[in-house]
């Protein structure tokens, strides 16, 4: 396990294995039921050269050099396909919602931890509700080679899981999460 104020590394790895993007996030907590993680308003991303499946060929994020805005909070539990990203806007920084992030269960290294985006999310606004996105990727990505059927159909029986807790007001991250502060640099 890690501790609080530790610089890991996020990565992005393929079904090849390939990373295709990694960036450095800050340990808030680690615990055996609970990783937070953070990325700072700033932080550096990396997107290594390659021949990625994919439309353009790039990283959806590759355009970006750094995290622009305020900095982002993931909370993650192990064996999940999904974590749950925190966002706030604004000069006062006002948070703005949850961002659930269907992802492959990530898995633990020395230096970091790795994980596969899996393109759909649910939008889950502080006022309430939730809001499904990107399920029309899904297919795309698989006809492109970036996930495999099993994936696609496993990504949205997750999805389905998650959203029909929120149908019944059930979830399982602490919504206190949306009070804490980034530590001061």
């Amino acid at each position: 396990m890690w501790s609080e104020g530790d610089v890991v590394v996020r990565r992005e790895v393929l079904n090849d294995g390939r990373c295709w993007a990694h960036f450095p996030v800050v340990v808030v907590r680690d615990e055996p039921e609970l990783l937070a993680t953070y990325i700072a308003e700033g932080t550096p991303f990396s997107f290594p050269d390659g021949d990625w499946p994919i439309a353009g060929g790039r990283h959806p994020w590759a355009g970006r050099e750094r995290w622009t805005g305020h900095g982002c909070l993931m909370l993650q539990r192990p064996g999940e396909a999904h974590a749950v990203w925190l966002f706030w806007h604004g000069p006062e920084r006002a948070f703005h919602g949850w961002y659930v992030n269907l992802q492959e269960p990530f898995r633990r290294r020395p230096d970091g931890y790795d994980t596969q985006d899996l393109e759909l999310d649910i939008w889950v606004p502080c006022e309430g509700g939730w809001v499904l996105k990107d399920d029309e990727l899904l297919d795309l990505r698989v006809r492109e080679g970036r996930f495999t059927e099993d994936q696609a159909r496993a990504a949205r029986r997750e999805a389905a899981r998650v959203t029909a807790a929120l149908d019944a007001g059930r979830r399982w991250w602490d919504n206190a999460w949306a009070e804490w502060q980034p530590p001061v640099a």
